[in-house]
């Protein structure tokens, strides 16, 4: 019996389950004769290929079309075959009540599955969820494509402008707004960037998507579309790290200043790359349309960083050669920060007295003034890291 070749049907039912119909057989791998064209046929039954070609019924979340079968009092009725009716009600029905009001029966309308099969056997819809669901899917295609828009400005703030699309408040930050739109304030005054982003309300801009999260529900859209970056990266890849420019100052903010290099190119400078020396206001050092010689130091897309103060001789060079540990000098204390006191030794070097060497940071302010001249000790000197840490009780105690 063992012997015995397996009869047709444990063999078909075997193949729609993907496994033999002996554990023994499994187990030793054992090879299947491959079923005959009239085995074949036999698993093509009228049944079988019924089952094969059935829909698979809508589940919750799912979007789904159908036509309107009747309307009712607050509650409306779609056909959704072969699975049965779809029904708008309640909630869904207020939430929607605007659109359905303009439904007539025989129209086709797209929902979404809430819940699919209530109690008396209808299928949930929601027309709102669905019409959300659709607005993102058509914003997420929008950004892959970089689709470009014409939108109204709504609304001005501090950071940038309000634009609608599709009934969803979207963002454009003042910083992606094209050069031509972009607030250039002499001061980087706030009130007057946002006076200036103001005029911008009513007008039209030609925008592309660059973030839509349905889930936070924020859509951020950019002024410098694909044609502006790609000519924007093409100017700055004549560029090279080490070259010496002339540009002029175009605007000043917290972080640096911006720097006009040719038409349509600016570059930034960092607040770090200004001045060897401590800089805490770049507006007290630069003005829009002063001349300034800077060094390209990064060189990245479409962006161009620069720097000032490499033109200039690093004084770390010479201090290495006039300062060692454990000598005595004058400084005058520049800053304070959550480290300690700040005192400059001279132009553009200056070193750390750290606040352990205080009971507190009331007591090292008392004992160390802004703008005053003290003694200290170095008691770390790395002029090629540019550090150096000072001691002020080590000087007192002599």
């Amino acid at each position: 019996m063992s012997e015995e070749k397996t009869s047709v049907l444990d063999r078909i039912t075997s193949l729609v389950q993907g496994t033999s119909t002996t554990p023994k057989a499994a187990e030793a791998d054992v090879e299947v004769e491959p079923l005959t064209p009239e085995e074949e046929a036999r698993t093509k039954s009228p049944m079988n290929s019924l089952v094969d070609a059935s829909p698979i019924p809508p589940k919750n979340g799912d979007l789904i079309e159908g036509k309107v079968s009747a309307v009712g009092r607050a509650r409306v009725y779609v056909e959704l075959a072969p699975f049965g009716t779809g029904l708008i009600y309640g909630r869904e029905f207020m939430n929607a009540r605007d659109i359905l009001r303009k439904v007539s029966i025989g129209d086709t309308i797209a929902a979404k599955v809430v819940d699919p099969g209530n109690e008396d056997g209808y299928i949930e819809l929601s027309l709102k969820e669905a019409r959300q669901a659709l607005i993102w899917s058509d914003a997420e295609e929008a950004m892959k494509k970089q689709t470009i828009m014409s939108l109204q400005v709504k609304e001005a703030n501090k950071g940038g402008l309000i634009i609608d699309w599709q009934g969803i408040p979207g963002f454009l930050p003042a910083s992606q707004l094209s050069s031509e739109n972009y607030p250039r304030v002499e001061d980087g005054d706030k009130d007057k960037i946002l006076t200036a982003l103001n005029d911008l309300i009513g007008k039209s801009l030609s925008v592309i998507m660059i973030t839509a999260d349905q889930k936070e529900g924020k859509l951020i859209f950019s002024e410098k579309g694909p044609q502006e970056k790609e000519e924007k990266e093409e100017k700055v890849s004549r560029y090279n790290v080490g070259d010496t420019l002339s540009g002029v100052i175009t605007g000043a903010v917290d972080f640096g200043v911006f720097v006009k290099l040719e038409e349509g190119l600016e570059g930034l400078v960092h607040i770090s790359e200004l001045d060897w020396g401590l800089v805490e206001d770049t507006r007290s050092l630069y003005k829009v349309g002063d001349p300034v010689k800077v060094k390209v130091i990064e060189v990245k897309d479409d962006k161009i960083s620069l720097s000032i103060k490499q033109l200039k001789e690093n004084p770390w060079v010479s201090a290495a050669k006039k300062y060692t540990k454990d000598q005595a000098v004058q400084g005058v204390i520049i800053k304070y920060n959550k480290h300690g006191a700040l005192a400059s030794i001279e132009e553009g070097v200056a070193g750390l007295v750290h606040i352990s060497e205080f009971a507190s940071e009331e007591e090292l302010r008392n004992s160390l003034s802004l703008g005053q001249s003290y003694s200290f000790t170095i008691t770390l000197f790395e002029p090629k890291d540019q550090r150096m840490t000072l001691s002020f009780k080590k000087e007192e105690t002599k």
